[in-house]
């Protein structure tokens, strides 16, 4: 199988995720990325037409399990704290920089 993840377009997802890597160290990361996305291939291959469908190992029954908590909003002061720590602010929403589109080939 050829690598799905060429030299040419890691570079570009280097740059895009403006990381700073040695060549030794981008050769290792491109490295163990094609080997998880051949790993996640052979996965795909195995044949699971019997299996049904499940959110978890181990069925949740209220037999087995304890009942969920129930969902209580609680005020907090912290979000003009992390808002106060924002570069760019529009009334109480991020500003974040556009980030240029390109066609991966």
């Amino acid at each position: 199988m050829a690598e799905a993840i060429t030299a040419e377009i890691f570079h570009h997802l280097v740059e895009l995720a403006a990381l700073e890597l040695e060549a030794g160290e981008a050769e290792y990361l491109r490295t163990q990325l094609n080997s998880q996305l051949k790993a996640i291939h052979e996965l795909e291959a195995i044949a699971v037409d019997d299996a049904g469908i499940t959110s978890h190992g181990v069925p949740y029954t209220p037999d087995i399990s304890a009942a969920p908590r129930a969902d209580v909003a609680v005020p907090s002061d912290a979000a003009d704290a992390i808002l106060r720590q924002a570069p760019d602010l529009d009334g109480r929403f991020l500003v974040v920089p556009d980030i240029p589109h390109t066609e991966l080939t």
